[in-house]
């Protein structure tokens, strides 16, 4: 537990010292900062107040409830759920409410990763969240509808933060190169080493401030060299915005079209460490699963779905492994572009005109004067026929002969074929 009260017998980290004073030097997560959104509300007034603030690392989950506490002159508190157990939590609280008797003044009561809490501890908060006894901020890097008693997360407001851009990291690190507080101008950062910085942080402001202090400690001309020493990783040259963007894009595609795992694996983890967005990564490899797998491998693209969404929850770092599942999947999977070949065909007919009336029996007939119009007359009904299938035209008459999905040999789709094509010449009476 840490009061911020307290005085700190050791130098504070540059992150630390370089925490905003007023949602105004708050760098970032716009969306939540704009005047009349509850955060600014909350600072405005004297009122207790709970909330969770859901957000990848280093979004400024920690920053926000330490301005909130600053802004409002409210004791700050924090609770770490990682090492805190329920004596911890009723002693803060107590101490909270002896504060708000005695003296008035309230508390803020942050809660880093309160997912990791059990549902006793979170018991524990019920109370002091109810009775309002403590401004009650809860940080968490996981889906709270997951990770969080229901009782607790219907009294608290839910405010969600986004990775921090390139531009916000940049800006938090050239103010942290000038600031008082910061390295007040004593070290220069070259471009190229900025530009190397914003890569590494991966939209974590935090660990962006980490390798800053790291590299001055060595130098006070910052380059790229130094950088690499502070931090032991190689500058790895990728432009999201440039040619190696797509170049080493397309070469990882290739490489799982290709089946080689390990030159995919190569192009994920160059993406990766040069921090590229994992969430295009992972949308990649959902259009491959269909677009190169297809109906060779169906359970290729459950696993690109389920990725992706891991992704989403999880975020980087700890999502590169997700991603490298879904991509030795792909590269080792039977291939077949027989799916993306079948839409393409299919809408290049549409494109050209070959339209056609639905035919009648096809048509919707359940609302009013659908009968009279012979809309559904003589529609049979599949599931009333051996194996659910009957003899009927369903395309229109213009394709009707039209063969789009044509099934390759590949893994699973040599079944599908042999069905495919019973069921093709039933149902034109082949």
């Amino acid at each position: 537990m840490f009061d911020s009260a307290a005085e700190q017998a050791t130098p504070q980290p540059l992150a630390v010292r370089m925490r905003p004073r007023t949602l105004d030097e708050v760098i970032g997560q716009r969306h939540l900062l704009g005047p009349g959104t509850p955060l600014r509300r909350l600072v405005e007034s004297e009122a207790p107040m709970s909330l969770f603030l859901w957000g990848p690392p280093g979004t400024g989950k920690t920053t926000l409830a330490y301005v909130v506490s600053n802004v409002t002159k409210r004791r700050f508190v924090e609770v770490s759920a990682v090492s805190a157990g329920v004596k911890d939590v009723r002693a803060a609280i107590e101490q909270a409410r002896n504060e708000l008797g005695m003296t008035g003044r309230q508390t803020v009561l942050f809660v880093d990763e309160v997912h990791r809490f059990n549902k006793a501890q979170q018991d524990a908060l019920l109370p002091a969240v109810e009775n309002r006894w403590v401004t009650f901020i809860g940080a968490t890097t996981e889906n709270p509808f997951f990770s969080v008693i229901s009782p607790l997360l219907s009294r608290s407001l839910l405010l969600t933060l986004e990775s921090l851009t390139d531009d916000d990291i940049r800006a938090v690190l050239e103010r942290a190169a000038a600031d008082e507080r910061g390295l007040a101008g004593r070290a220069t950062l070259a471009p190229e080493a900025l530009d190397h910085l914003v890569r590494l942080a991966g939209g974590d402001a935090r660990r962006s401030l980490t390798y800053l202090e790291a590299a001055a400690l060595l130098e006070d001309e910052i380059t790229v060299e130094v950088v690499e020493r502070a931090v032991d990783k190689a500058a790895v040259r990728y432009d999201r915005q440039g040619d190696q963007h797509y170049d080493v894009i397309s070469a990882f595609i290739k490489s799982m079209r290709g089946s080689d795992a390990d030159a995919a694996l190569h192009y994920l983890a160059r993406m990766v460490e040069a921090g590229e967005d994992p969430r295009f990564i992972a949308r990649r490899i959902v259009i491959f699963a269909s677009e190169d797998v297809g109906m060779a491998d169906p359970t290729c693209l459950q696993t690109a779905v389920a990725v992706a969404q891991a992704v989403q929850l999880i975020g980087l770092p700890e999502a590169q492994i997700n991603l490298a599942h879904a991509v030795i999947h792909c590269a080792l999977a039977p291939k077949s572009n027989a799916v993306v070949k079948a839409i393409g065909a299919a809408a290049g007919d549409v494109r050209r005109g070959l339209i056609g009336q639905v035919p009648v029996h096809l048509r919707d007939a359940h609302y009013p004067g659908a009968a009279k119009l012979g809309s559904g007359e003589g529609y049979k009904y599949p599931h009333d026929f051996d194996h659910g299938l009957v003899r009927q035209d369903y395309a229109p008459e213009q394709v009707r002969q039209r063969r789009y999905y044509e099934p390759t040999r590949h893994g699973a789709e040599a079944p599908v074929a042999d069905r495919w094509a019973k069921i093709r010449d039933f149902l034109r009476g082949s």
